[in-house]
């Protein structure tokens, strides 16, 4: 199915000629010249046309707040049905499961359906895997019903190998199938995950699954970040869910991602930056129709054999294989939330310049995403077969987020005072000035409700306190939040960076996010 389109493999408009490369040119600028021209009217309208601007910028507060209350009460939701299923014991769900009519041929889960895990790694340590596969063993789950496959990088050289064949040698026995291999460099690659994963994912199909004569469909892939920390009532709620959603060879399945393995020694900003971005992620579970795969995710090795697995030339081949199976299926693919979480690492590094030096470049890795909307629109052009409402709805969604990425926080927290400086003195006299300011904080004030849920949420997500760390802890991850504004304005920029470069045509390369861990730190999935 994918090698009759041909533009399910495209990383950017180097990969096209001629009208068709220069079309792709000008879909990858409209992000961000769509972003310059909303700062550049902003600063027109202060100096030529201040009292619309203004009322512009007020109307924006208002609808900014009422979006506040709006994901606020989503997360909740999210937070209150997650706890519910962390309660449930999903081993004894599947085990009453009346699988006699199963389409996909599973009749008993413990005898017919595996799971392969991928996990490929580059320069992290030992400890940093290990812990991932304490974790994995630690799961709710027959681990005999369950393929490994290791992928170090080439490139690294003897350090990965050696690290390899350590884990396999203390892990490689707990499992039904082990294999370490390492990605050796392909012509056409972009050197990052995308092309681990997918060399990963290969050699597991030929040399364990195609050898054993295993269905495709009756294995489901899960791939992760090599710091990730299943739940461990993560395989079990991914098979209850594989075994029951309607159409499961056209669902990707998406736990929550939580960046707190390592919480305790992150920094102030860190923690706000990894807290929001795991109050996001889950707060959109209860959002499954805007849901695009992201980073640890699932689905059947019948439906990534179809796609011809991830593609190995983008920074963010975690989304963009959501949209290679909306291409591939004409439309038919969508994501289940599972409502589960698996936890990963906040950014730590060894100073605190280090710190805001790495949380800044993995914004931009995560805002280079952008990258998928050309591809999205070009995708939609190319294929006839999707519904005119699907593309609709993408198109619309995906314009909203890569626009409000960069420019919200920009608009609320700093431009809004710009009619006051270049309005002229005749509207720096007017009533509507001098209120300005009051009337904005005022909504901001409002708006700023939502922290009380991230201050509870907080609390409830925190991993047991390392005996090293004092009571005085806790004051500090309330305290943190009045960061709020700083963070949001600092998230801003770096995807300002990211969509401006797509624009320009300087593309970005897979930047890993170092993984750094002054201890080991255990998370509970508590309910």
């Amino acid at each position: 199915m994918h090698q009759k389109k041909n533009y399910l493999k495209i990383g950017s408009a180097k990969d096209l000629q001629g009208g068709e490369r220069a079309f792709y040119r000008l879909l990858e600028m409209f992000p961000g010249s769509l972003v310059w021209l909303t700062f550049a009217l902003i600063v027109f309208g202060s100096i030529f046309f201040p009292f619309e601007t203004v009322i512009f910028i007020i109307v924006f507060d208002l609808y900014w707040f009422l979006k506040t209350v709006y994901l606020t009460w989503h997360l909740r939701a999210s937070f209150k049905k997650m706890r519910e299923y962390l309660r449930i014991d999903w081993v004894q769900k599947l085990e009453e499961l009346d699988l006699k009519d199963n389409p996909l041929g599973i009749y008993d889960w413990k005898g017919d359906l595996w799971h392969l895990v991928v996990l490929p790694f580059y320069k992290e340590e030992y400890e940093i895997l290990e812990s991932t596969f304490q974790g994995i063993l630690a799961a709710n789950y027959p681990k005999h019903r369950m393929m490994i496959v290791l992928s170090g990088e080439e490139r690294r050289g003897k350090e990965a190998e050696e690290i390899g064949e350590k884990i396999a040698k203390k892990f490689g026995g707990s499992f039904g199938k082990f294999i370490f291999t390492m990605h050796q460099d392909q012509p056409g690659e972009l050197a990052g995950k995308g092309a681990n994963e997918t060399w990963a994912a290969r050699e597991a199909k030929e040399k364990i699954i195609d050898e054993a004569g295993i269905p495709y469909e009756k294995v489901v892939v899960s791939v992760f970040d090599v710091d990730t920390i299943p739940s461990p009532d993560y395989f079990a709620r991914l098979t209850y869910a594989y075994l029951t959603v309607l159409r499961p060879l056209r669902t990707s399945f998406q736990p929550v991602p939580f960046f707190i393995n390592n919480i305790w020694e992150a920094g102030a900003i860190s923690r706000v930056m990894a807290f929001s971005s795991s109050f996001w992620h889950l707060m959109n579970q209860m959002r499954p129709e805007r849901l695009v795969s992201f980073s640890s995710h699932a689905f059947s090795l019948k439906s990534l054999v179809e796609m011809n697995f991830w593609q190995t030339n983008v920074v963010s081949e975690d989304s963009r294989i959501f949209w290679q199976g909306l291409f591939t299926f004409d439309g038919d693919w969508r994501v289940e939330p599972l409502l589960i979480p698996v936890s990963m690492d906040a950014n730590v590094a060894e100073t605190f310049w280090q710190t805001m030096k790495n949380i800044y470049l993995q914004q931009r890795r995560w805002a280079y995403g952008v990258a998928d909307y050309p591809y999205v629109l070009y995708g939609f052009f190319k294929n006839n077969k999707i519904p005119k409402r699907t593309k609709a709805y993408w198109i619309l969604h995906q314009f909203e987020s890569w626009w409000s990425w960069p420019t919200n926080s920009i608009i609320i927290f700093l431009t809004g005072w710009l009619p006051l400086f270049l309005g002229g003195r005749f509207f720096a006299t007017t009533v509507l000035a001098h209120n300005v300011p009051r009337l904005t904080s005022w909504i901001m004030s409002f708006a700023m409700f939502g922290i009380i849920t991230s201050i509870y949420l907080t609390i409830k997500l925190l991993p047991p306190k390392p005996l090293s760390v004092g009571q005085h802890k806790y004051l500090f991850m309330v305290l943190q939040w009045v960061m709020v504004p700083v963070t949001l304005v600092f998230s801003s920029i770096p995807a300002i960076e990211a969509e401006t470069r797509l624009m320009l045509g300087k593309y970005l390369g897979f930047w890993p996010t170092p993984k750094i861990r002054k201890g080991i730190q255990k998370v509970v999935f508590g309910a």
